[in-house]
């Protein structure tokens, strides 16, 4: 396993104090940041490393960086940080988990150290929110859009985290959770891609099953 979903198992943003930043006077807005795998984390991101440059070259391809994504939705004047992590000690409702799976194995699943929570935290933080690389991407600045976004994450799928358990050709992720709520909220998807020279393990599986759920119809148009 390279990673566990969000850096260290024992993770915890609530002691760590990064706050999203937020554009000033933005009522609604839907915005997606990419943080280096292992932001934060030196041996993650060692681990990170070592796993590209074996499958790049057993796949033929340069190796790249390797990224990790979450969603920060504004809606009514109220900001929510959405991503998946490591499932941390306390009280999971104060840092708004709404659900959560195994690590894995469905059977490690037993332990807290292998299992991941996804959060939809009002006000919440995501840990090196500095470390991410070109700062957010506006993706939508709809109230509607914003919404969505906000009601479809209790019902995103739990597969076991870094298994292909939904068939899709590539492992289940946190990646996957992001590309999934943004295709799902019937944003253009084709229309994001990582930072240059980059790629995001698990952003086609959440692409996959979320055209599975629900033909994709017209996109909502992507701000640049």
């Amino acid at each position: 396993m390279v990673a566990s979903p969000r850096g260290s198992p024992d993770a915890d943003p609530a002691r760590r104090g990064d706050r999203p930043a937020m554009a000033t006077g933005t009522t609604s807005a839907v915005d997606l940041w990419w943080l280096p795998l292992g932001a934060g984390g030196h041996s993650v991101r060692l681990n990170g490393r070592v796993f590209q440059a074996v499958a790049s070259r057993m796949s033929g391809r340069p190796a790249c960086d390797l990224y990790h994504s979450a969603l920060i939705v504004r809606t009514d004047g109220v900001s929510h940080a959405i991503e998946m992590t490591p499932v941390a000690r306390g009280d999971g409702a104060g840092r708004g988990v709404v659900s959560g799976g195994a690590v894995g194995a469905r059977a490690a699943g037993r332990m807290r150290m292998f299992r991941y929570e996804v959060r939809c935290w009002r006000d919440g933080v995501i840990p090196d929110l500095a470390e991410a690389v070109g700062g957010p991407r506006r993706l939508s600045g709809d109230t509607a859009v914003a919404g969505r976004v906000l009601t479809l994450v209790p019902s995103v799928p739990t597969p076991v985290w870094g298994r292909d358990e939904l068939r899709t050709g590539e492992m289940w992720n946190s990646n996957s959770l992001t590309s999934w709520l943004i295709a799902r909220a019937g944003l253009d998807i084709d229309a994001i891609h990582p930072p240059a020279g980059g790629r995001a393990p698990g952003w086609a599986a959440g692409i996959a099953v979320a055209h599975r759920a629900q033909p994709p119809g017209p996109p909502a148009p992507y701000l640049r």
